[in-house]
């Protein structure tokens, strides 16, 4: 009897694993799936993006793309009042006529103010000709100072010399006689080598010309100022000169 109930007891657990397995389906792996899916193409995004329209923006007026009137103004120091009434005409002309803006000599506030206008075409003759206005007030020649108008590449760079070292009394003044050399000529040699035109206003020095340009004369200027001889000067921007226009 024992062996009877031992044999139908080990027929019903096998009947029992059966109906286990048949009720638990087997789960393949998330990677082989996903694996799969990549191989056959299913699983990436075939949904083509919608094209959407341009939008279309009507052409927009002068006037409302200038907007409104600007105005700027370059204070004038008192020493030079008189240069600026003697080439006045010359700093009036280019600016009405080329530029098409407004100007005029403020007496109360001693500025001189630009201002644009309706004839005004240019967004960026404003800052042309206040640049223009703020290098002959710094000194330069008119003619100099009149290619900032023309020209697009040309710029100004002011620094001091005590910026470059810090001098006093003596040593600041021969530092400045160093610049200048024997009747300016060191100065002229710089901006002939350089193509640029320079300043010597007290302690400040003004350079005008383009952005390499104005790098190699402010360059030697420095090495002056640190004490270098003016012929080893020379010998570094001729060669620098050089190399730049065998690059160009």
């Amino acid at each position: 009897m024992d062996s009877e109930d031992n044999k139908t007891q080990v027929a019903e657990a096998a009947t029992d694993s059966s109906t286990d397995k048949e009720s638990f389906t087997v789960v393949k792996s998330k990677k082989a799936h996903k694996r799969k899916r990549e191989q056959d193409g299913t699983g990436m995004d075939t949904e083509e993006p919608v094209a959407s329209k341009r939008p279309q923006f009507p052409p927009i007026s002068g006037d409302k793309l200038k907007g409104p009137d600007e105005m700027r103004k370059v204070a004038v120091p008192a020493h030079r009042y008189t240069p600026l009434k003697e080439n006045w005409l010359k700093i009036f002309t280019p600016i009405v006529e080329n530029l098409q803006l407004q100007v005029r000599f403020n007496l109360k506030t001693r500025n001189v103010e630009i201002k644009t206008c309706k004839e005004t075409r240019d967004i960026g003759s404003l800052t042309k000709a206040a640049d223009f206005v703020r290098a002959f007030i710094l000194g330069f020649q008119v003619e100099d100072a009149l290619a900032l108008v023309r020209l697009d590449e040309l710029f100004l760079e002011t620094f001091d010399v005590t910026d470059v070292k810090p001098l006093k009394g003596d040593h600041l003044s021969r530092a400045i006689g160093r610049i200048a050399g024997k009747g300016g000529k060191t100065k002229f040699t710089i901006e002939n080598v350089t193509k640029t035109r320079i300043v010597l206003a007290e302690t400040k020095v003004h350079i005008l010309g383009s952005f390499q340009n104005i790098k190699m004369a402010r360059t030697a200027i420095c090495n002056l100022i640190l004490g270098s001889p003016p012929s080893k000067v020379y010998g570094n921007i001729r060669v620098v000169a050089s190399r730049t226009a065998e690059r160009f």
